[in-house]
C-alpha cells in the first residue's frame, strides 16, 4: 500500500515485476517473415503470381520473369513502409527522460525511469518531465505545460483537487513543486495507449481499400472466364492440358499485369515532382490518397496557429487602447522573480516599455489560491504595488478604477463591476486569453508587502492574449475548399478560442461539437453528426481518432494535419496522415507526408498533384479493363464456333504484354482540368460499367475482323490468329487516345512519350509476323489486303467508341 512516505524498494520491485517496466511498447509485433508474406494476400498480387506462373509453363520465361519482378519490388518496398509505425513508438519512448526522483523507504531517490512503478510517490519541481500518470499530493505553485497531449499552449495550473490534481507521463513542469502518486505506467498511461495505437495496423487507407477491390473484380471476372472456356473446349474434346493452358491465358490477359509498375512510376513521379516544393512523401501511394481526400481534419495548435502566443490588446477599463496598462504590466513582468510564464514572454516581446528609473523592492509570489502576482516598484519617490493576474481575482480585490487616465480615480461600484465583467467575456468569446491588470499607490517608506496587500486596488484594465493564426492558412484553407476539400477542425481548445481562430481564417463554422457531447454520443449516432459538424474542441486523442474513424466510415477519404503527439493516432487512422517540418518527432514519423516549409499551401498544390496521380491511374485502369474484356471475351467467344483455338496461350501473354508496354509512359500524360478540379476514389462500380459498356464495343469489331478473316482470306489457323493479333493490338492500343480523356479525343494532345511508344507497338506489331521471332511464336505473314481492310476498320471502331464514350461520361459522369 502507497503512503505520502513512499514504497519500501521490496514492495517497488514487486509492482516491477507485476505491471511491468514503465516503457511505451505496444504489442508485440510479427516476425519480419511473417510480416512480409502477409503481403501476398492482396488478390490482385495472387492473379499476378498465377500468371507468372501460366507464362512460365507456357514457355514465355521473360514475360515470367518480368511479372514476378514486379510483384517482388511492390510486395518489398509494402514491407518497408510497414515499419513505420515501429519507428513512431521509438521516438515516443526518447520522449521522456532518463530518471525520475521517487520516494523510496522514506527517502528521496533518483531511478531509472523505467524502474517506476504504480504506487510510486515523484517529487516534481520545475524542468522535469513526469515520469508516469499521476495524481497530485501536494502543489505550490504548480504548473504545468500539457501541450504534448491536449495542444494548448497555455500552462495549466494543477492542485489536490477535483479535475485538477492529475499529471501525465512525458508532460513538463514549468514552475513551482508538487509530490503525485503514480497510478499508470507504460503503456496504460495517457501517452502510452498513443503509443499501442502506433503499433498497430492502421485502417486501410482509400487506395489500399481501391486496389483490393479491383483486385477482386478482375479476379471473379477470371474465374469466371476460365470456367466457361474450359468448359466449352472440352465439349469440343480438345486436350485438357490445351484447353486449360488457354483458359489460364485468358485470365492473365484479362489482368493488367503492369499495373503495380505504372503505378509506381506514376506515384513516384508525383513524389518528385512534389518534392521540388518541399514537400517530402513518406508513403507513396499517400499520393493517391491525398488526390482521392475530401475531408481534411486539422488541429488548431501549432498547425493553423503560431504556436507562439501573443499579447494582441491593451485596454483601459473603457475598452480603450491603453500605454498605460501595457506600462503597468510590462513593469509586473519585468520585475517577476522566478520562471516565466509564456504570458510573460508575450508581454516582454510585445512592445519595449522604459522602466529606467523604476526600482523593485519587493514580490508576493503567484500561487493558485490567490491566481495573481504582485510587485512593488518605486520611483522618485512613488511607490506603487502592481498587480497582474486572473481577471475575475484581479476585480474582486479592487475597489477604485480608472476612468480617463491615473489620475481620474472612481469607485468601482456594481455597475461598473458588471460592465467589466461583460467586456471580459466578450474579450473571451473572440477568443482571447485575458488577464487583468490594476495597481495601488502605497507609502514612499513601504519596503514590503504581503498578500494581505492586494486589496483596495485601483483596477487599470485587460491585457489580451491570442495565439495567432499562420498568414499562409487562411489562403490554403480557402484553396482547399475551392478544391472541393471539407475542411474540419478538431482541437483540445475551448470552443471559444477555436471559433475565433474560424473566423480569423475565413472558416464558416457549420457546426461545434465538444468532447464531452461526443463522449455521449455511439457509433452511429457520432456518424450522423460528423457530416453537419465542422468544429470539434476539447478533445482528447482518443476522441480525434473517433472523429476521424466516424467519417472513414461514411466513405469519406479523410486527411488529418497536426503535428503534436496528441495527433499522432489521427495521423496513423486517417487516409493521408500530413505533418510539418517543427513537428515533433513522434508526428513526423506518424505522418504519410511532411511539409518542408511551414506554408500549408503547399497541401493544395499537392491534392492537385495526387489527382493527376490519380487521373493517369485510373486511365491505365478503365483502358486495360475495357480493352482486355473485350479481347478475353472475343476469345471465349470464338472458341465456341472455331475448330481450332483463337490465339496461342503464349500468343495471348505477348499481345498483353505489348499492350501494356504501350501504356508504360501513361505517368507522363497530361490529365483534364475537369478531372482535377474535385475529388475522385477508386469507384468499382463506375469501373465495372466502363468496362461492359466499352469492351463489348471492341467485340464487335473483333468479330468482324474474324468474318472477314475467315471468309474473305479463308485464313487457316496461322493466318487467322496472326490476322487477330495485330487488329486486336492495333485496336486496344490507339483507343488509348480516345478512353485517356473525357472530352472529345481531340481535345489535349497525349503526352509525346505515349504517343510515341504508342505507335512505336503497333508498328512492331504488324512487323511482326514477318520476322523469324514471329514464326516462332506461330504466326504467319499476312497479305498486303488485310492492312487495306485494317485500316478502315480500326478507324471505324475509334469513332464507334468515342461516340459511345461520351454518352457514357453524360449518363454516369466521373468516378
Amino acid at each position: 500500500m502507497s503512503t505520502d512516505e513512499g514504497l519500501s524498494q521490496a514492495e517497488a520491485s514487486k509492482r516491477l515485476a507485476s505491471h511491468g517496466r514503465n516503457e511505451l511498447l505496444g504489442g508485440r509485433r510479427r516476425a519480419a517473415i511473417v510480416e512480409f508474406l502477409a503481403r501476398f494476400k492482396n488478390p490482385l498480387l495472387l492473379l499476378l503470381l498465377a500468371a507468372c506462373v501460366v507464362s512460365a509453363v507456357t514457355g514465355d520465361l521473360g514475360s515470367s520473369t518480368i511479372i514476378m519482378i514486379m510483384v517482388v519490388l511492390s510486395v518489398v518496398l509494402d514491407f518497408l513502409q510497414e515499419h513505420r509505425a515501429g519507428r513512431a513508438v521509438e521516438a515516443l519512448r526518447k520522449a521522456t527522460r532518463v530518471h525520475a526522483t521517487v520516494v523510496r523507504d522514506g527517502a528521496p531517490r533518483e531511478v531509472p525511469i523505467e524502474e517506476v512503478v504504480p504506487g510510486d510517490v515523484v517529487l516534481l519541481a520545475a524542468g522535469d518531465l513526469i515520469p508516469a500518470d499521476g495524481t497530485l499530493l501536494e502543489a505550490r505553485d504548480l504548473f504545468v505545460n500539457q501541450a504534448l497531449l491536449t495542444g494548448e499552449p497555455y500552462p495549466v495550473e494543477k492542485h489536490p483537487g477535483p479535475k485538477t490534481d492529475e499529471v501525465f507521463m512525458g508532460t513538463s513542469v514549468l514552475s513551482g513543486s508538487g509530490k503525485a502518486v503514480i497510478t499508470q505506467t507504460g503503456t496504460k498511461t495517457a501517452v502510452g495507449k498513443i503509443g499501442v495505437a502506433l503499433a498497430g495496423k492502421p485502417p486501410p487507407t482509400a487506395f489500399e481499400l481501391g486496389t483490393r477491390s479491383f483486385g477482386l473484380l478482375i479476379l471473379r471476372l477470371a474465374m469466371w472466364m476460365v470456367l466457361f472456356v474450359l468448359l466449352v473446349n472440352l465439349v469440343r474434346e480438345r486436350t485438357w492440358l490445351t484447353s486449360f493452358l488457354f483458359a489460364l491465358a485468358l485470365a492473365v490477359g484479362l489482368t493488367p499485369e503492369l499495373l503495380p509498375m505504372v503505378v509506381s512510376v506514376t506515384l513516384a513521379r508525383g513524389a518528385l515532382r512534389m518534392s521540388k516544393k518541399k514537400v517530402l512523401v513518406k508513403r507513396l501511394s499517400a499520393i493517391h490518397d491525398l488526390g482521392s481526400m475530401d475531408v481534411l481534419c486539422t488541429d488548431k495548435t501549432g498547425t493553423l496557429t503560431e504556436a507562439r502566443i501573443r499579447l494582441e490588446k491593451h485596454l483601459d477599463p473603457q475598452g480603450r487602447d491603453s500605454p498605460r496598462t501595457l506600462e503597468l504590466a510590462y513593469l509586473n513582468s519585468h520585475f517577476e522573480s522566478g520562471l516565466r510564464s509564456p504570458l510573460d514572454e508575450a508581454i516582454l516581446r510585445h512592445e519595449t516599455v522604459d522602466v529606467g528609473g523604476w526600482e523593485k523592492l519587493d514580490e508576493v509570489p503567484f500561487d493558485f489560491e490567490r491566481r495573481r502576482i504582485s510587485v512593488l516598484v518605486r520611483r522618485n519617490g512613488d511607490t506603487r504595488l502592481v498587480v497582474k493576474g486572473a481577471f475575475e481575482e484581479v476585480l474582486r480585490v479592487s475597489t477604485h478604477y480608472e476612468g480617463k487616465g491615473p489620475e481620474d480615480v472612481r469607485p468601482l461600484d456594481a455597475a461598473a463591476r458588471r460592465a467589466f465583467s461583460e467586456r471580459f467575456e466578450a474579450l473571451g468569446r473572440e477568443g482571447y486569453r485575458v488577464l487583468g491588470i490594476a495597481w495601488k499607490a502605497e507609502a514612499p517608506a513601504c519596503q514590503h508587502v504581503v498578500k494581505g496587500d492586494e486589496m483596495e486596488l485601483v483596477f487599470a484594465g485587460f491585457a489580451a492574449f491570442e495565439d495567432p493564426p499562420k498568414e499562409s492558412a487562411g489562403a490554403a484553407l480557402h484553396a482547399l475548399a475551392g478544391a472541393g476539400v471539407s475542411v474540419v477542425i478538431v482541437t483540445g481548445d475551448n470552443e471559444h478560442v477555436a471559433t475565433h481562430v474560424c473566423q480569423k481564417l475565413g472558416i464558416p463554422v457549420r457546426g461545434c461539437l465538444t468532447g464531452a457531447e461526443l463522449d455521449k454520443l455511439d457509433v452511429h449516432a457520432l456518424g450522423a453528426r460528423v457530416e453537419s459538424v465542422n468544429l470539434f474542441c476539447r478533445l482528447n486523442p482518443t476522441q480525434k481518432n473517433r472523429v476521424i474513424l466516424a467519417l472513414k466510415k461514411r466513405g469519406r477519404v479523410v486527411g488529418y494535419l497536426g503535428d503534436g503527439i496528441n495527433d499522432a493516432p489521427s495521423l496513423h487512422s486517417a487516409d493521408v496522415g500530413i505533418s510539418v517540418d517543427s513537428a515533433v518527432d513522434v508526428a513526423k514519423e506518424a505522418a504519410d507526408i511532411l511539409l518542408l516549409e511551414r506554408d500549408l499551401s503547399v497541401v493544395a498544390e499537392g491534392i492537385v498533384e495526387g489527382r493527376r496521380t490519380l487521373g493517369n491511374i485510373l486511365k491505365y485502369i478503365l483502358m486495360g479493363t475495357s480493352s482486355n474484356f473485350g479481347n478475353m471475351f472475343s476469345m471465349a467467344g470464338a472458341s465456341l464456333f472455331l475448330p481450332f483455338l483463337p490465339m496461342l496461350p503464349a500468343q495471348i501473354l505477348l499481345n498483353n504484354f505489348l499492350y501494356d508496354l504501350s501504356e508504360l509512359p501513361i505517368p507522363t500524360d497530361r490529365v483534364d482540368p475537369d478531372f482535377v478540379a474535385r475529388p475522385h476514389r477508386w469507384d468499382m462500380p463506375f469501373i465495372r460499367r466502363f468496362m461492359l459498356v466499352i469492351g463489348p464495343v471492341s467485340s464487335l469489331f473483333d468479330f468482324a475482323a474474324f468474318a472477314l478473316l475467315l471468309h474473305l482470306f479463308q485464313g487457316d489457323e496461322r493466318l487467322f490468329q496472326t490476322g487477330w493479333f495485330v487488329e486486336s493490338l492495333a485496336t486496344q492500343v490507339l483507343v488509348i487516345f480516345v478512353i485517356r480523356t473525357q472530352g472529345s479525343a481531340l481535345r489535349g494532345r497525349p503526352s509525346r512519350a505515349l504517343f510515341g511508344t504508342s505507335l512505336f507497338v503497333v508498328a512492331l506489331a504488324v512487323f511482326l509476323p514477318f520476322t523469324s521471332l514471329g514464326a516462332k511464336v506461330g504466326f504467319a505473314p499476312l497479305p498486303p489486303a488485310f492492312f487495306l481492310m485494317l485500316v478502315p476498320l480500326v478507324a471505324a471502331y475509334l469513332g464507334t467508341v468515342e461516340v459511345v464514350k461520351r454518352w457514357f461520361y453524360r449518363r454516369f459522369g466521373w468516378a
